[in-house]
């Protein structure tokens, strides 16, 4: 579970990383009005497969702002 604020209307896009820096999913692009957010990860890739348990980094972009954070995905 992800959660995240947005302090104002934006352009808002989250990604999953894994710890090589290749993008695993994507889990939102799109408009979003501000407040507050969760996001529910089900481990699995842009292709459908699941991923590995470990640690994985997801970074939201929202405007100008951009904030990355490590996460460990646990099956």
């Amino acid at each position: 579970t992800i959660e995240y604020q947005i302090p104002q209307s934006s352009f808002v896009t989250i990604k999953v990383y894994d710890m090589l820096g290749q993008a695993v999913a994507d889990l939102y692009s799109g408009n979003a009005q501000a407040g507050t957010y969760t996001l529910n990860w089900d481990g699995k890739d842009n292709s459908g497969n699941a991923v590995s348990s470990g640690s994985y980094i997801y970074k939201m972009t929202a405007g100008d702002f951009v904030q990355s954070k490590k996460m460990t995905f646990l099956k």
